[in-house]
């Protein structure tokens, strides 16, 4: 006859860790793709105003984006207190509008330069007369798709 010994205190088997890098180059996969970097940094200070008939963008990828407002408090002892125009990564003046105008195209697929769409991104407090000397280079350039960025309001 065989033995029968007590009851024996029965271990938890250990977790198979096998997969666990799968798993976690996976996540690292799918965060790596559906990830856009930032294009630029902001340098100018941007309360964007309120508009009521708000419409959203089609294409974002075609999207130009000059930035208009009061430099960054890091960033006004270089370029002073007044407002002043973002283009892509630098400070600028407007009579530099026309050559990124150009620049920009010439970054984009020949099939899509007349869909280009130029967004301007301006606080609330910069004066209409900066605005529309920048339309009016935007003209000049040939960028008749303007777009301006606002906050969704409530109409009255």
């Amino acid at each position: 006859m065989a033995r029968f010994t007590g009851k024996k205190v029965k271990e938890t088997p250990g977790l198979n860790m096998g997969s666990m890098s799968d798993i976690i180059f996976m996540l690292l996969f799918f965060f790596m793709v559906i990830t856009t970097m930032r294009e630029s940094s902001l340098y100018v200070k941007i309360q964007v105003p309120q508009g009521t008939e708000t419409s959203k963008l089609e294409k974002k990828s075609l999207v130009s984006y000059v930035n208009v407002g009061v430099p960054q408090e890091s960033f006004q002892a270089k370029y002073g207190k007044e407002p002043r125009i973002q283009l892509n990564d630098q400070i600028a003046d407007v009579s530099d509008i026309m050559q990124w105008v150009e620049l920009e195209k010439a970054d984009r697929q020949p099939a899509d330069r007349p869909y280009i769409t130029t967004a301007i991104k301006a606080d609330m407090a910069v004066k209409m007369g900066m605005i529309s000397d920048i339309k009016q280079e935007l003209r000049k350039a040939g960028a008749y798709r303007i777009f301006y960025n606002a906050r969704k309001g409530v109409r009255q």
